[in-house]
Formats: structure tokens, C-alpha cells, sequence
């Protein structure tokens, strides 16, 4: 590994993440949580030790970029983006309301720490290259993160963006496949039956590597080890549960978006500070 990094911290971090997410939509009373859930280990990793970043001035000229593809899943973003200090904590009770800085899905010019405006399912991947390769040309040793969806992944525009960035040769662009096995409308094989997600990528050039997605040691390494690999971009499948260590959430069969309140918001944050205590969070080894 390229430097110290606390790893039992990274772990508390993505605990507060999946916190805060449930304390947030709590307050809206409804929202996209599924995968919201699934992607708090991920984002501990790059917000907690592996992007070089400044909350303190987003819009550092050297800083790491980060974009979420799938940007309805803004409400992990706020959360993570919040806690490392982009803006106060007294903004997540506006989500989704009038005059909020914090919509639906991540917005640019109002979120600071938001580095692209997402939400048309495939669009980010594209953004995601660009922006990598424009920090190539201007002589950056910036990388540029992208989070995916695996429904977003039957979007045809995805596999074009890939095929740039292997052309390319984009090595510093890192792509996550949140492969929660989910999608808006059912399950992936209910909808539309996705190939080995990991050997697809390695056909259009990849370097590509499926891990625990709910592990955020392996995640992290597999990101160090990515970084040892040259002259071509870089994918890791995170293989994961939609809901992923809210109880609730993860009961409902369909859990893309639920509304509930507070008692249910308050009562999953005691089983996750329990489950942690314990060194059983977020739930163990699933098996699907």
C-alpha cells in the first residue's frame, strides 16, 4: 500500500456514512436508499484515504475527481461529502426541498465537492473520460473515480465511454460497478440478464477485478493494486446487496426507493452502532 492509511477508521467511516444517509432521508421521509446502502463502503474508501482532495477548496486544480454515475444516488454522496466538512450538516435536512442546495441528484453548482452533474443513467461514464483525458493532456497526475450502476450498465452509451477509455489508455480513470444485483424496476436477471460484469470489462481493455463490495479492506486494496497497473483504465466490480446494512431495506424485496421516518431511521442505526461494537458489520459474509 502507497501510504498509511487507518484502516478500522476507513470501516467507522462508512458506518456514519450508511448513518447519516438514513438520518437524512429520514427527514425527507422518502428516497433512493437501495442503493444508496450499497455504495457507503465504496465512497469511505475514496473519501477516506484514497482521493487526494481539499474540502476546504473543491475546486483544487490538482484534487482527485470523483463522479456518480448513477447520480439518484446523491443521498450517499451528501452524506459522505458532509462529513469530511464540504458543507454543514444542517443542509441535509433540506434535501429535496424548495430552494435546497441538495436536490435529487448530485448538482455541480449547488453541492460543493460535486464534481459533475449526474443522472441520465450512462452520461457519467462519458463525463468520467473526458475528464480524465483532459487531465492528461494538461500534464495532471490526477485521477478521475466513477461510480456505475449495474442496471446503468444495459445503457449502450456505457460500453462507448469504455471503448474511448481503452483506446485511450486511460490509467488514471478507475470505474466501481455497484453490482447490488437490483435495478429500478426488479432484479437483473428479471430484466435484463447482464454478462460476467468483470469479463465484459476486461474485453473493451480493462484492467478489471470483482471483490466484497460490503469490505472496505478489500476495496481498498484492490484500488492499490489498480494503481500498479499501466496503460490501461481500471474496473472494480463491487459485488454487494442492495439495502446493504439497514435491515429494513435490505427485507424489502423493493428497494429502490422506500419511504419511511425516523423510528425506522433510529432503530437501523442502533443495529448498525450494535453490529459494529460487535465486529459484524455490516452484516457479515452474504451469500446470494
Amino acid at each position: 500500500m502507497s501510504k498509511a492509511i487507518d484502516l478500522e477508521k476507513m470501516k467507522r467511516f462508512s458506518a456514519d456514512i450508511r448513518i447519516w444517509i438514513l438520518r437524512l432521508l429520514a427527514e425527507a421521509g422518502f428516497g433512493h436508499i437501495g442503493g444508496s446502502a450499497s455504495l457507503a463502503d465504496v465512497l469511505a474508501v475514496l473519501y477516506g484515504g484514497v482521493m487526494k482532495i481539499d474540502p476546504n477548496n473543491p475546486k483544487w486544480e490538482e484534487r482527485d475527481w470523483f463522479v456518480l454515475s448513477k447520480g439518484h444516488r446523491a443521498p450517499a454522496l451528501y452524506a459522505t461529502l458532509t462529513l469530511k466538512g464540504y458543507f454543514p450538516m444542517d443542509w441535509l435536512k433540506t434535501l429535496n426541498k424548495g430552494g435546497t442546495n441538495l436536490p435529487s441528484h448530485a448538482d455541480r453548482l449547488r453541492v460543493p465537492g460535486v464534481d459533475m452533474s449526474t443522472g441520465s443513467l450512462g452520461q457519467g461514464i462519458s463525463a468520467a473520460v473526458g475528464i480524465a483525458f483532459a487531465n492528461r493532456q494538461q500534464g495532471k497526475d490526477s485521477w478521475t473515480y466513477c461510480i456505475l450502476g449495474d442496471g446503468e450498465c444495459n445503457e449502450g452509451q456505457v460500453w462507448e465511454a469504455c471503448q474511448t477509455a481503452n483506446h485511450q489508455g486511460l490509467d488514471h480513470l478507475a470505474l466501481f460497478i455497484d453490482w447490488n444485483k437490483k435495478q429500478l424496476d426488479g432484479r437483473l436477471e428479471d430484466i435484463n440478464q447482464p454478462e460476467n460484469l468483470e469479463e465484459k470489462f476486461r474485453a473493451f481493455g480493462f484492467d478489471a477485478v470483482t471483490v466484497k463490495g460490503y469490505d472496505t479492506t478489500e476495496i481498498y486494496k484492490a484500488v492499490e493494486k489498480a494503481k500498479t497497473v499501466s496503460g490501461k483504465p481500471h474496473c472494480i466490480v463491487l459485488d454487494t446487496f442492495k439495502g446493504l446494512g439497514i435491515d429494513f431495506a435490505e427485507a424489502a424485496e423493493f428497494n429502490h426507493y422506500l419511504t419511511f421516518g425516523p423510528q425506522e431511521a433510529e432503530e437501523s442505526i442502533r443495529e448498525i452502532e450494535k453490529r459494529f461494537a460487535e465486529g459484524n458489520y455490516p452484516g457479515g459474509d452474504f451469500k446470494w
